[in-house]
């Protein structure tokens, strides 16, 4: 296997688990290359970035294909009868109002975030930081309500927590699971609300990257790679999501808060040493 190959599995991998579980995928795709020392190749190619949200997709989309054809139905007929009596079309509307947060923030700020933030300082310190906040809700959140419960407040708040995991380290499933758990939602509902309003982000990324690729092409002799990271995000993701929901209808976010707290803190040690830029 060449070295792009492997490159593209390894990070494939490490996109389907990271994108899902709320340590910070973004955060994750940046340390596992400093570390490993890779650069160049296929790393810090737009196409790869590409696959890896096209892998994450395929897996969200194969794990609430129902969810998303019932919901995409109650609001198009919430649409033409001007009710939103149905629950399904209140909460299609809450996904695309808590969705606005993220997209206005990715269009005005992506730009600034990737070039000023994304550094290994920053994603060491984000992973502490928010692992304290999400230890504190986890303990003391009601979670009591289910995610057809919210309003358009909380659905917004959450939004505003997608918005906030741009930063590198953040991790939007863990602020949008979080600000969930703060509106009263249970750890299952949060995810399941959390992972269907990630879904149209991550289709517009999917959708603005594909454009942008579309205009160069993919670099010579990179197709197997971009596949393979397509084919290792997707199946990992999906493992992932599944393996996530039934783990928090009984158990607490306490694992990843630990996991954070640890990698932060080495990653805040390396970078303050100058072992890891």
């Amino acid at each position: 296997m060449n070295s792009d190959l492997w490159q593209a599995v390894i990070l494939g991998i490490v996109q389907g688990l990271t994108e899902f579980l709320p340590v910070s995928s973004t955060g994750h795709l940046i340390l596992v290359p400093a570390l490993l020392g890779w650069r160049g190749g296929v790393v810090d190619q737009l196409s790869f970035d590409v696959a890896l949200h096209i892998g994450t997709l395929i897996a969200l989309l194969i794990v609430f294909w129902r969810d998303w054809m019932r919901l995409i139905a109650a609001g198009i007929r919430s649409l033409l009868t001007r009710s939103l009596v149905d629950p399904d079309a209140r909460l299609a509307w809450l996904i695309v109002l808590a969705t606005i947060p993220g997209a206005v923030a990715g269009i005005l700020l992506q730009r600034q975030i990737e070039t000023v933030l994304r550094t290994p300082l920053v994603v060491g310190a984000m992973m502490v930081l928010v692992a304290l906040v999400l230890a504190a809700i986890d303990r003391l959140a009601d979670r009591r309500r289910e995610e057809y419960s919210l309003g358009p407040v909380a659905a917004l708040a959450i939004g505003l927590g997608q918005a906030l995991a741009l930063v590198p380290g953040v991790s939007r499933s863990g602020a949008t699971m979080g600000v969930g758990l703060l509106a009263g939602l249970t750890r299952e509902a949060a995810a399941r609300f959390s992972f269907l309003m990630s879904t149209p982000i991550i289709l517009g990324a999917v959708l603005k990257e594909s454009v942008d690729v579309a205009r160069h092409g993919l670099p010579p002799g990179e197709i197997a790679a971009f596949l393979a990271g397509i084919v290792a995000a997707g199946v990992t993701g999906y493992a992932c999501v599944r393996w996530l929901l039934a783990y928090l209808r009984r158990r607490s976010l306490m694992p990843f808060v630990v996991y954070r707290l640890v990698a932060g803190t080495i990653v805040i040690g390396l970078a303050l040493s100058g072992n890891l830029a």
